[in-house]
Parts: C-alpha cells; sequence; structure tokens
C-alpha cells in the first residue's frame, strides 16, 4: 500500500515498526494530507532518525504533473504520469461567484457537486478582515486509466480499460490539484466524474473518499464529494451502505428507455433502466439530500421534447436533480450536441413538472477538459465510438 493512502491508524502501526512513537504517525499523516508535505526531510516535528528511516523506506510522490492546460475560463487540465508511466487527466474547475453566477441563463450544475442550499451550509462564515472573496474550486479526478464502459459520448473508454488506479494515485490527484491553486481560491468540491468507472474500482475509490473526508487530512465535507457511476447496480448498493447514504451519488443515464441507453451505454445491457432506477430508490438519502442524475444531451439521438416526457415517468417520486449535459466534441467520434433552442426545450419540460434542472456550461472544453473530454493520451482506438448509436 503505498503512503498516501494509508489512514492515520496505518501510519502508526508503520511508525511503530521503524522504531517511533505512536502519536507521530499520526502526525506523518497530517504532514502528507494536511499540508501536501511528501519530503520526510521537511517533517520538523519528527526526531532525524525517523526522517531518514522514512525517505530510505520510500516516501516520495507518487503522481507527477507532465503537463498542465489552461482554459480561458481558468479551468486547468492536469496531465499526471503514474510511476509505472500511465497517465490520467485531473481537471480543476473555478465556480461563478456573486452577479454572475445570479445573472447565469444557462446554470451551472458545478460539476455535479452538492446542492446550492447544502453548500450555504458549509461555507464558512466571512471574516471582518477578508479582503478577497474566496474562489471555490471543484476538482474532477480519475480513478481509472482508461474505462471500460464503452460510452458513445465519452472519451475516456476509446481505448478500453489498462488498469484500476490504486487509492493513493486517485488521492493525490487532489494533493497535485490543491498545490495548484491560487491564494485566492479554495478546494470546495471533489466529484470522482474523470476518467475511468469509479464503482469499477470500488475498493480503491472507497478508501479514496475515506481519506478525502478524514478530519485529520483534507477533511472534505462529505456532502462536498460526488461519486459518479454509469450504473452499476451492486456497487451502488454497497456505496449507500458503507457510507450511509451520505457520499453524494451521481448517475449517467443519458436515456429513458432501454433501447436507446443501450446504444449510447453499454452497461445497460446489465442493468436495464428498471433495475437501476430501484436501486436508487433503496439508496439511503439523508434528510434534504437528492440523487444527481446527468443526461448528456446528443444531436438527434436522445434530445427531443418527447425524450424529456419519457424521463419525467423514469424519474417520477425520486429525489433527484437533473444535469442535462449537451455533448462536447470528442475525437473518433461524429455525434454533438443539439442546438440550444433544443436544449433549453428539454430543461423547459423538466423545470416545469418542479424537477430542479441544470444545463451545465461548457468548461474548459478549448483545452479538452469538459465533461467527456479527458482521454488516455495516445491510445488507439478500441470501441468504435463514431458508430451510429
Amino acid at each position: 500500500m503505498g503512503p498516501v493512502a494509508r489512514t492515520p491508524e496505518e501510519w502508526t502501526a508503520e511508525i511503530q515498526k521503524l522504531g517511533g512513537r505512536a502519536f507521530q504517525g499520526k502526525n506523518v499523516f497530517r504532514w502528507i494530507m494536511a499540508k501536501n508535505v511528501m519530503s520526510a526531510a521537511e517533517m520538523s516535528d519528527l526526531p532525524q532518525a525517523l526522517r531518514t528511516k522514512l525517505a530510505e523506506a520510500g516516501l516520495e510522490p507518487v503522481l507527477t504533473v507532465t503537463h498542465e492546460r489552461v482554459s480561458t475560463d481558468r479551468t486547468r487540465k492536469l496531465l499526471v504520469t503514474t510511476k509505472d508511466g500511465a497517465t490520467v487527466e485531473t481537471v480543476l474547475i473555478p465556480g461563478v461567484t456573486g452577479k454572475r453566477r445570479v445573472e447565469a441563463e444557462i446554470l451551472d450544475a458545478d460539476a455535479g457537486a452538492a446542492d446550492m442550499d447544502e453548500d450555504d451550509e458549509d461555507k464558512p462564515a466571512a471574516r471582518p478582515d477578508d479582503k478577497v472573496e474566496m474562489m471555490r474550486v471543484t476538482q474532477c479526478i480519475s480513478t481509472q486509466v482508461g474505462c471500460a464502459m464503452g460510452c458513445v459520448f465519452c472519451a475516456s473508454g476509446v481505448a478500453g480499460l489498462k488498469r484500476h488506479l490504486g487509492a493513493d494515485e486517485i488521492v493525490a490527484q487532489v494533493l497535485l490539484g490543491r498545490a495548484r491553486l491560487a491564494p485566492d481560491e479554495r478546494l470546495s468540491n471533489v466529484v470522482f466524474m474523470g476518467m475511468g468507472e469509479p464503482l469499477n474500482n470500488y475498493d480503491a475509490t472507497a478508501r479514496a473518499l475515506r481519506l478525502l473526508t478524514h478530519k485529520e487530512g483534507i477533511g472534505l465535507s462529505n456532502r462536498r464529494v460526488t461519486v459518479s457511476t454509469s450504473g452499476l447496480v451492486p456497487e451502488i448498493k454497497r456505496l449507500g451502505e458503507d457510507f450511509q447514504g451520505n457520499i453524494g451519488l451521481a448517475v449517467s443515464l443519458h436515456a429513458a428507455d432501454d433501447e436507446t441507453r443501450t446504444r449510447l451505454m453499454p452497461i445497460n445491457k446489465k442493468y436495464p433502466i428498471a433495475v437501476l432506477m430501484r436501486a436508487l430508490r433503496e439508496y439511503p438519502l439523508p434528510p434534504r439530500r437528492r440523487i444527481t442524475i446527468e443526461y448528456t444531451l446528443v444531436r438527434g439521438k436522445n434530445d427531443q421534447v418527447s425524450e424529456a416526457k419519457k424521463l419525467l415517468g423514469v424519474l417520477a417520486g425520486l429525489p433527484v436533480k437533473i444535469n442535462l449535459i449537451p455533448m462536447n466534441p470528442i475525437e473518433h467520434s461524429t455525434l454533438g450536441p443539439p442546438d440550444d433552442t433544443s436544449v433549453l426545450a428539454f430543461q423547459r419540460v423538466l423545470t416545469d413538472a418542479g424537477y430542479s434542472c441544470f444545463v451545465r456550461r461548457r468548461r474548459g472544453d478549448d483545452v479538452a477538459a469538459a465533461c467527456g473530454q479527458l482521454a488516455l493520451l495516445g491510445a488507439k482506438p478500441k470501441v468504435r465510438v463514431n458508430r451510429d448509436a
């Protein structure tokens, strides 16, 4: 197990093996997770002999940033490389605050993060000496090298699944991202919506969730962490049981009937809509929490008003909010988004029925950092994403 994946208790055991004292294990955990320090030499409250042993044991960064691309909207896409040379992408998405947020015609779904009313509960009270409003940043992280799901509108699965990421590699993305925040930015949300299917790598995802929300480390609130899934029913149940429904759940639905959804998302053959909806109805939700339904609008495939009306029947009675995502262009695909008129007509059907329904703005699409655009660098296509879905 990599050092970034260890809990305070596991660090305590490790430090005792090296001749240190129990409390020093928790100190190491805080150095890594709370202070972003991976160099044993910089852990100043540890004895020199222990720092030397830690360095000899291989305490070193798990990932390195190979390349960073910055969008005109300040979205940053980081290409990170693992120790074995694999590459994945993670994205830092700045929020929209103040007047710009209020006046936005097409509302941002905040990258699938918590509801706005829930965000407000966690927002730190302003101090009298605060002169700069802190910009909240959402980080989108990856859980696999590639993806096995084969969704036709997503670049991550073009080359198929290469391997799972370890919990240390998942958490290390957040450590790298946090280190790149500007003085007026703070990491407010983490969404498991990057490359890969998080629930297909369940054990590493669950450990990463526990580490990211540990109060002595990064200390994210459960409500500020969201896991997105294409609909792996057994793992949805497991996630609900393991975290009592406190971790945000986002489900990629993308169609209101099995025939269309299977063409867009092959996983629907295994877990059709009725089975998936039953799992969502059984998912334990705390009061005032909702499941996020993600619906990528693909021109001519699932974007008609009639599809929106069918969606009302599928979601009836479920506590959900809906993110509509006009498909972002990806290499190797001829599919694309509908026009704005069609998007707004689709949204209107859902909002008129009383649902909170947002259209996700394109963030970082000029650097291929938008939803569905994260891809395995240099990989050759394994699935025919340009087929007539």
